[in-house]
């Protein structure tokens, strides 16, 4: 007498959701039969009741396994505004919002206007040199924004070779790229520089008319912990710890970025002041937010936060040079990652090692901490004193003068500081 058939309903908890499937015995084999997700209207009655169907047909002999979807035809030479569309979108789910928006950009406004309706096979390194001496022509963008968009032209193009779409990637290589000049670094490394910003943040946050505030912070933070823009743009008060004075970014581009970051004892003071005067301190707040609570982005630190403080620091210290301080002006160019430049500055004035400026900063090439420490070991003993006198805290250094006679006579942080919301 024939085994009567049986199975049974599995029920599984997946990334998407609960999934159900069913395991019998056909045709002499163990199957596998998955029905669908919760989200598609799946429930365990639904699913024994499925059971009890095909067990009735494997009773009768005419159960039959599931017939494979049958492929999607594709393109054997889709044009470069389909395959990149679908290459962009795949991509989409595993870069960062930022990159997202600027690959989208160089798509959009410049790779697709151009080879938009060409087929894959009709890109050839011919028609790439084209179009880097097209944007050369129009006299518009840099030559590191134009190897920008040939860098990712070639990524495209690289998905697209190993698809067998094309023989070879006609974006690879450096001929394709154009000669761009290494801009020059921008070393903000001494304390009357560091002091200037700190003293412009405090008055652009102060002013009558000021619609953003919070600066003095935001500039802290970049200069005495080195944070990224969207290190920044994500960092929490359960991420601050004041008591044991460290920062731990657990959001960041590579491995190494996750870090703990030591609080030097300025910017201690400054996070405890501007966590004391915010409304929002809770663990999960946001530690930098807009005045609607949202984060600042990368748009929103560069414009207006660091290039409006720059620019009333530089004309703080040319008015001082005017009256005869001996000041050095602002260096022209300067950013949120300069900002970031400045911090291992400040590291290796305050004797520490690469490796320890490497992992407080999140790198891993120590080509660029070994370029910082050999500029700041050319600096004089006295600015590299003044320096660890700043971000020490002693009230001297932050008045951005030569130094006070004594403790009372240097002018407090306190009463620079503001307690507006930002917007």
């Amino acid at each position: 007498m024939p085994r009567a058939a049986s199975g049974q309903v599995i029920e599984k908890n997946t990334a998407r959701g609960r999934v159900f499937a069913l395991r019998f015995r056909a045709a002499g084999a163990r199957q596998y039969v998955t029905l669908g997700y919760a989200d598609d209207g799946w429930t365990r009655a639904k699913a024994d009741d499925e059971l009890a169907n095909v067990l009735a047909d494997v009773r009768r002999g005419i159960w039959q396994p599931p017939t494979p979807p049958t492929p999607i035809p594709v393109a054997t030479d889709p044009t470069f505004h389909v395959f990149a569309s679908e290459w962009f979108a795949a991509k989409g789910r595993e870069i960062r919002p930022n990159t997202v928006s600027s690959y989208r950009n160089d798509l959009t406004n410049h790779l697709l206007p151009f080879f938009g309706e060409h087929h894959l096979s009709q890109i050839t390194i011919r028609e790439v040199d084209r179009y880097r001496q097209h944007k050369v022509g129009l006299g518009r963008l840099k030559a590191r924004t134009i190897n920008m968009h040939l860098a990712l032209l070639a990524q495209i193009m690289e998905a697209a070779l190993e698809y067998d779409y094309v023989p070879r990637n006609p974006a690879a290589g450096r001929r394709r790229r154009l000669k761009a000049d290494r801009p020059k670094p921008v070393y903000l490394d001494s304390a009357a520089h560091i002091a200037a910003m700190l003293a412009a943040a405090s008055a652009l946050d102060a002013a009558p008319d000021a619609q953003t505030s919070g600066r003095r912070p935001v500039i802290a933070v970049m200069i005495l912990a080195g944070l990224r823009a969207h290190e920044i743009e994500d960092l929490r008060w359960r991420h601050v710890n004041l008591a044991d004075g460290r920062i731990t970014v657990g959001s960041s581009k590579t491995d190494a970025g996750i870090r703990e970051v030591d609080l030097l004892p300025l910017l201690r003071d400054e996070l405890a002041a501007h966590k004391a005067a915010g409304a929002r301190s809770k663990p999960n707040d946001l530690v930098f937010s807009t005045r609607t609570g949202a984060p600042r982005d990368r748009y929103n630190l560069r414009q207006r936060v660091v290039l409006p403080v720059a620019r009333e620091a530089a004309a703080r210290l040319d008015e001082r040079a005017e009256q005869g301080d001996d000041v050095q002006p602002l260096p022209v160019g300067i950013s949120p990652h300069k900002l970031r430049h400045t911090f291992a500055s400040v590291l290796v004035a305050l004797g520490n090692d690469p490796a320890y400026v490497m992992g407080q900063l999140g790198h891993t090439d120590p080509a660029f901490t070994l370029r910082i420490y050999s500029h700041m070991m050319r600096r004089d003993a006295g600015e590299r004193d003044r320096l660890r006198a700043l971000v020490e805290g002693r009230d001297w250094a932050l008045s951005g003068t030569g130094g006070a006679e004594s403790a009372s006579d240097a002018p407090s942080t306190e009463a620079s500081r503001t307690t507006k919301p930002p917007r």
